[in-house]
């Protein structure tokens, strides 16, 4: 059976802390969306950090797309065969425009030459297309500085949309953000999955949010402690008699 994303008995360990402890989870090619759930310390960011190559497990292994051993890839090489990942914190340049910050990113170039260089019709017409689907078009010309905190986080996202990734990891994507912006950013994952040839998998704490990204049926990995704990759609989770007796009293998980 072929698999986007293979985990195997992975286990990291910082200073004998074992912060994941023989993890294994698959992710399957017809998979638009994976939720990573869990409470601090569970291994949620770490797992990331481990696919991402920027920790080395001690044990197990991580395969790409059946073919690519990530734990024998250093972290550029991982993001160039598109598995990209979007931290908790925008990584935007506010000093530029959101045009100019989608330019940065489109391309392999330097930062200097990237802004020195002229764009051509093929990379404009692909800027727009994504900011529209992120709902920025109409800023195109407003300095990133500008944007409220939502707006950013979406530039960001949109910042990794025009590099065509295969896998994009989304680190706590609503954290900081209003209600509005919250809704917002759940239809504007459910837009990528629905339009986009990637696959999103997405760490978050905030279950209001989990519930609308997972409404249609998405899987959902529950960590605890280093270890997968339960997985399946979310109502299947959530009525887990583990999960209820490892979150009681959390609030973690609660309907």
């Amino acid at each position: 059976m072929s698999t986007l994303l293979y985990v195997d008995g992975l286990t990291v360990s910082f200073d004998g802390f074992l912060a994941l402890r023989n993890l294994s989870l698959i992710v399957d090619p017809q998979e638009k969306i994976r939720v990573v759930i869990g409470p601090n310390g569970a291994g949620k960011t770490t797992l990331f950090d481990a696919v991402t190559g920027q920790v080395r497990p001690v044990e197990g292994r991580i395969v790409f797309q059946d073919t690519l051993d990530l734990l024998d890839t250093t972290t550029h090489a991982i993001a160039n065969r598109g598995v990209i990942r979007k931290f908790q914190t925008p990584s935007v340049f506010p000093g530029h425009t959101v045009f100019e910050n989608m330019r940065l990113s489109s391309g392999r170039k330097t930062f200097r030459s990237s802004l020195s260089t002229r764009t051509t019709a093929a990379e404009q017409e692909r800027i727009a297309k994504v900011l529209e689907q992120v709902g920025l078009l109409p800023y195109l010309n407003a300095r990133a500085g500008m944007l409220s905190h939502g707006q950013k986080q979406w530039l960001e996202m949109g910042m990794l949309l025009v590099q065509d990734p295969t896998l994009l990891l989304l680190d706590e994507p609503v954290a900081g953000m209003t209600r509005v912006e919250k809704e917002k950013t759940a239809e504007l994952i459910d837009t990528i999955s629905q339009g986009s040839a990637c696959a999103i998998m997405l760490i978050e704490h905030d279950m209001e949010f989990v519930r609308q990204v997972a409404r249609r049926g998405h899987r959902v990995t529950v960590l605890h402690e280093g270890s997968v704990l339960s997985e399946g759609p979310l109502d299947q989770v959530q009525a887990d008699p583990r999960v209820i007796e490892a979150y009681l009293g959390r609030g973690t998980l609660g309907r």
